[in-house]
C-alpha cells in the first residue's frame, strides 16, 4: 500500500497558520460580542449592570485549568511543572492584570474605542522584547509603530458627537478608559513575550504551561474577590438573572478555547506573529460592534482606523518579501522558529 504523500514544509507551515488564524478569529469574536455585553448592557427589568470583571476572569480560569488538566491526564503526560513556579505566576499575574483592565475599560470606553486599542500591542511588545528577550528591531518597526499610535490616537480622541446606542449614556469616561487600556497593553506585552520566553528557555508542553498559569490565575483571582467582598454578590447576580449565567458559561467556553488556540500560536509563531494575527480578527469585531450595538464613528475615526490598519497590514505584506532582517525585528523570521527549531 502506497503511503500518503507528506505535505511539504511551506505548506503545512501554511495550514498550521490557517488553523491558528481561524481558531482566534472565531472564538475571540465571539468573546468580544459577549464581553461588552456583559459589561455594558444592564440585565433584567430593573436594568442591573454587572460590576464584577475580577470573577468573570476566575470563571474563566477555572474552565481553562480544569480542561488543560484533563487534557494533561488523558494524554498520560506528567503534572510535574516543567519550570520554576514563580515563572508561571508572574505570567499569571501580568494576565489577570491584563484581562481585569480589559473588562474595566469597557465601563467607560466603547468596544470600538478598546478594540482598536488593542492595535497598539505590538509597541509593548516591542519593548518588553527589548528588556526581556534583548532583541532588536527594525527601523521600518519603529515606523509602523508611531503610525499605529497616531491612528489609535485620531479614534480615541475624536468620537462621533452624539452615540446612538442607548447603553452608553452616561457611562462614558475617556480618560479612565485610555488609562485602563494603557494598563492592558502593558501588561498583555509582558505576558505574550514572557510565555514566548518560558517556551524558549524550557522543553514545555502547551497544556503544561496553560494548566499551572491558570491554576495561578484561580488562586489569586478567587483570593482577590473574597478580600473585596465580591464572590456572594456575582453568584447572587447570576443566580437572578439567568441570561447573564448563560453570557458568564458561553464566555469561559470560548475563553478557555481561545486560550489553546492563543498558546498554540505563539509556541509555533511567536508573541509578535500572533499580535499580526489579531489585526483582521480586531477588524471585524470593530465592524461587527458597529452595527450589533450601534455605535456610530466620525469620519475622524475612519481615517484613524484605516492608518492603524494600514499600517499593520503593509507590515504584513513587508515581512512577506526575501530581504536580510535585522536579528529580532518584526521583520525577521526568527518568532517563526520558537519551539520546533529550539
Amino acid at each position: 500500500m502506497a503511503e500518503p504523500p507528506v505535505l511539504p514544509l511551506k505548506e503545512r507551515k501554511l495550514l498550521r497558520l490557517a488553523f491558528a488564524v481561524v481558531g482566534i478569529m472565531s472564538t475571540l469574536v465571539i468573546y468580544g460580542v459577549l464581553q461588552e455585553k456583559i459589561m455594558r448592557i444592564p440585565y433584567g427589568k430593573k436594568k442591573e449592570y454587572f460590576k464584577y470583571s475580577l470573577f468573570l476572569v476566575f470563571c474563566n480560569r477555572l474552565a481553562t485549568s480544569v480542561v488543560s488538566g484533563g487534557v494533561l491526564l488523558a494524554s498520560k503526560r506528567s503534572l510535574d511543572p516543567v519550570a520554576p513556579i514563580y515563572k508561571y505566576c508572574a505570567i499569571s499575574i501580568s494576565n489577570i492584570l491584563t484581562t481585569t483592565c480589559q473588562y474595566e475599560a469597557l465601563k467607560y470606553v466603547s468596544f470600538p474605542v478598546q478594540t482598536l486599542a488593542k492595535c497598539a500591542k505590538m509597541i509593548p511588545v516591542m519593548v518588553w522584547g527589548t528588556l526581556i528577550m534583548q532583541k532588536r528591531y527594525h527601523g521600518k518597526d519603529y515606523l509602523f509603530a508611531v503610525l499605529v499610535t497616531v491612528g489609535c490616537s485620531l479614534f480615541i480622541l475624536y468620537p462621533a458627537s452624539a452615540d446612538i446606542s442607548p447603553y452608553n449614556a452616561g457611562r462614558e469616561s475617556t480618560i479612565l478608559g485610555v488609562l485602563l487600556m494603557l494598563g492592558y497593553l502593558g501588561f498583555d506585552g509582558f505576558t505574550s513575550t514572557f510565555q514566548d520566553k518560558l517556551f524558549k528557555g524550557y522543553d514545555m508542553e502547551i497544556h503544561n504551561q496553560i494548566f499551572y498559569t491558570t491554576i495561578c490565575s484561580c488562586l489569586l483571582s478567587l483570593s482577590g474577590l473574597v478580600v473585596q467582598g465580591h464572590l456572594l454578590s456575582a453568584v447572587d447576580f447570576m443566580f437572578r438573572q439567568q441570561d447573564c449565567f448563560y453570557d458568564v458559561i458561553i464566555l469561559s467556553t470560548v475563553a478557555t478555547t481561545s486560550q489553546f488556540f492563543i498558546s498554540y500560536t505563539i509556541r509555533t509563531f511567536g508573541a509578535l506573529t500572533f499580535a499580526t494575527i489579531m489585526t483582521t480578527r480586531q477588524l471585524v469585531s470593530i465592524l461587527l460592534s458597529c452595527v450589533w450595538f450601534a455605535h456610530p464613528l466620525s469620519w475622524k475615526q475612519w481615517i484613524g482606523a484605516a492608518v492603524v490598519f494600514g499600517a499593520l497590514y503593509a507590515k504584513t505584506f513587508l515581512r512577506s518579501k526575501p530581504q536580510k532582517p535585522v536579528p529580532g525585528s518584526l521583520l525577521d523570521g526568527s518568532d517563526e522558529h520558537t519551539a520546533n527549531n529550539r
